[in-house]
């Protein structure tokens, strides 16, 4: 090809630039460009500005045509469009950019037609290169990476045969028909075999005859693939015959397509350990002292028995408590009643061996016989006869003999209805009612009454606050004059106002009062208001006020301060002493040592009456009364309820009876109120009889003080 004439400064740098522009737009329009729009320019005029030497030259060469194809590659400009692009741009653009001023010369097309094939195949060979080069790296890499997984399974093999060779647990792979493939030497001496006996058995000839329930089961699962390991605590048969705890953890090894291909098993030996459990789980739920079971393995047993109970079976419980066992221990020491227990706790066991009961030591002198029978209440009433008369005979300890009794509160009832908690709960109150009734002696536990029990427990625990909120008030009972008929006296009854149950009776809380030690301070509230409502009627009525009348309880007797509480109330109140006459039982009188209750007399000094409520029915020591300072006598009602007459012959007996106190009383100058008059056939033989006074329904019932008020003004 003929050299074209110079061009001289016909090259166009502006062109080059603006050719380079549309050549990167056409590029970034192709394909994913590594390089930023600014970068990817300044490559490009760099590129056209050597084509365009490489144009012009005075001696031809396509060379760096060649070079601005590889730097195409170098650039990671690589997609087939951009070579298209580039071939064909440098034939129709090319020489209007670069050029403008040239005419189209043929020399000049040929040039261009070289170049066009030299940058083609700079790209190619480019592109070629790379693609070896790339594949080289590839095979280099994947030699050396399957050199190092070889080298790592050899490393593995060798670390796994130490391992299996010298570790100290047993281990063992077998296939999946469970044939023995491999054990090493610490599981053969486990066993007591060699490894070569060992390879020639079956894992179904070392399972256990008393496995847990399920765990060939779960060796199936894990050969047929279904599980991918298992772990699970499991006795083995030693060659001799002997048996073996061990700790077992079986993984399954499958094929690369998911297949089960054999399973690797890790034996542990924890025969010492797991009979040192054993040991301590015993001494953890069995009473060190009698070797029964203690309140832990009872209440397991019990919350075992209410999870598998059906919707008709029952419970039975026989609760036992000793009688007396604290005095024995007392005096004859703890040693010789820790001898006592045992011989309980033996006898208590043999009564029942062979029925399939529990017994347990609940603690201190309590034991629990669990009733696993079907027999309801007749069953658990055989079994609490049983423990009662094993109970009862002669214990010989050292050289003592003891002679012990106990209460049992038997409970039966069906488990669908019940918990343990409530159970128990109803078991140690039928106890109590046991041991209430006399000791020595079985009772049954009864819906009804334990309601009742928790009423009246409701009861007393709210006692103090309805006190202090004033829920209690008084109503009066007339006393009335045998002989002319006129209201002497008032006896003050208390009432609790409870905002939910209404009006109570005495009879619903005073006895609560009296056990809880709340009776004193009632007391002196009734008292008080008493001596209130009565100074109210004297400053209405005057000489016609009756007599208020108000019962001292037995503790408020015995009350150091009674003396003082009731000199307080009459001097707060402003009522005379004599128109205050207080109640008490004859053995609040007589004293808790048969002697004069001493606050008598100080009590008497204080100008008020005084007067033996119940008269005949306890045990006065008449030649003490005889010299205390008593006013008046009230008949018990039993003995005026026999000459009631109503149509019915009346006891003369009692008539007698009446007739002799009412003397009695009237020898030792005390007058005599009769209580529980209720007809007029009473009322008239009562003053038939010369008794002073009556109370009851017919001289009007227990009302309010506004009533009485009422009624002393009419």
């Amino acid at each position: 090809m003929p050299a074209p004439e110079p061009v001289g400064d016909d090259f166009s740098r502006p062109g080059a630039t603006a050719y380079a522009a549309e050549w990167a737009r056409a590029v970034r329009r192709i394909g994913f460009v590594p390089l930023s729009a600014a970068e990817t320019e300044r490559l490009l005029v760099s590129l056209t500005e050597r084509l365009a030497r490489a144009l012009r030259a005075p001696t031809f060469s396509a060379r760096p045509a060649e070079e601005v194809g590889r730097a195409l590659v170098e650039a990671h400009l690589t997609e087939p469009g951009v070579l298209d692009w580039s071939v064909q741009a440098l034939g129709d653009r090319f020489l209007p950019w670069v050029l403008p001023a040239r005419e189209d010369l043929p020399e000049l097309r040929e040039r261009i037609a070289s170049l066009q094939g030299a940058v083609a195949a700079g790209f190619s060979r480019a592109l070629r290169d790379r693609v070896f080069s790339q594949q080289e790296r590839i095979a280099r890499s994947a030699w050396q990476a399957r050199d190092a997984v070889e080298q790592a399974l050899r490393d593995s093999e060798a670390r796994f045969r130490a391992v299996f060779t010298g570790a100290a647990i047993g281990i063992g792979i077998a296939g999946v028909d469970g044939h023995i493939i491999e054990v090493n030497q610490s599981f053969a001496d486990m066993l007591g075999y060699t490894v070569a006996e060992m390879r020639q058995m079956n894992v179904s000839a070392l399972a256990h005859a008393d496995d847990a329930a399920g765990m060939w089961e779960l060796y199936q699962e894990l050969v047929e693939g279904k599980r991918d390991s298992a772990r699970v605590e499991k006795r083995y048969y030693r060659k001799d015959g002997s048996v073996v705890w061990t700790d077992l953890a079986v993984s399954l090894i499958r094929y690369d397509d998911g297949r089960p291909r054999f399973t690797v098993a890790m034996i542990e030996d924890i025969t010492q350990r797991y009979e040192l459990q054993q040991r301590l789980r015993f001494q953890a739920l069995h009473d060190p002292l009698t070797g029964l079971p203690n309140r832990t393995l009872f209440f397991e047993t019990l919350g075992g028995v209410f999870a598998a109970a059906g919707p008709e079976q029952r419970v039975g419980l026989c609760f036992i408590d000793l009688d007396g066992f604290k005095a024995v221990n007392d005096s004859l020491g703890h040693d010789l009643g820790d001898r006592l227990l045992q011989v309980i706790a033996r006898r208590l066991s043999d009564c029942v061996a062979g029925r399939g009961h529990l017994v347990a030591r609940m603690g201190g002198d309590e034991f629990v016989i669990l009733v696993d029978s079907g027999g309801g209440l007749d069953d658990a009433v055989e079994v609490a006869e049983l423990a009662l008369a094993a109970v009862s005979a002669p214990v010989h300890v050292a050289d003592q003999q003891l002679a012990v009794s106990a209460s049992i509160g038997i409970v039966d009832c069906p488990a669908a209805e019940t918990s343990a908690g409530e159970l128990m709960k109803a078991a140690d109150t039928t106890l109590y009612w046991a041991k209430a009734e006399g000791r020595g002696r079985w009772a049954v536990y009864d819906p009804e009454r334990s309601a009742a029990d928790i009423a009246r427990s409701a009861l007393a625990a709210n006692l103090p606050a309805a006190l202090d909120r004033g829920e209690f008030v008084l109503h009066y009972q007339p006393i009335v004059s045998l002989l002319d008929g006129s209201m002497v006296a008032v006896e003050a009854l208390v009432r609790w106002q409870h905002p939910e149950l209404g009006l109570l009776g005495p009879d619903r809380f005073i006895g609560l009062a009296e056990e809880t030690g709340l009776i004193v301070r009632l007391g002196a509230w009734v008292l008080r208001q008493a001596c209130r409502d009565a100074e109210s009627w004297r400053r209405a009525f005057g000489e016609s006020t009756p007599v208020v009348s108000v019962n001292l309880a037995a503790r408020q007797a015995d009350d150091p301060a009674i003396v003082e509480t009731v000199a307080e109330a009459l001097q707060h109140t402003g009522l005379p002493a004599e128109l205050l006459q207080l109640e008490l039982t004859e053995s609040a009188v007589m004293g808790s040592a048969g002697e004069p209750l001493r606050a008598l007399h100080q009590l008497a000094d204080l100008g008020l009456r005084l007067a033996i409520d119940d008269f005949g029915t306890g045990y006065s020591n008449l030649a003490y009364l005889r010299r205390l300072p008593i006013h008046c006598v009230k008949l018990a009602g039993p003995f005026v309820e026999g000459i009631r007459g109503d149509g019915a012959v009346a006891d003369h007996r009692d008539e007698r009876i009446v007739d002799a106190l009412v003397r009695l009383a009237h020898a030792l100058e005390l007058s005599v109120t009769a209580e529980a008059v209720e007809t007029e056939v009473q009322a008239e033989r009562l003053r038939a009889l010369r008794c002073d006074t009556g109370q009851g329904r017919w001289f009007g019932p227990p009302m309010p003080a506004d009533d009485i008020r009422a009624r002393l003004a009419d």
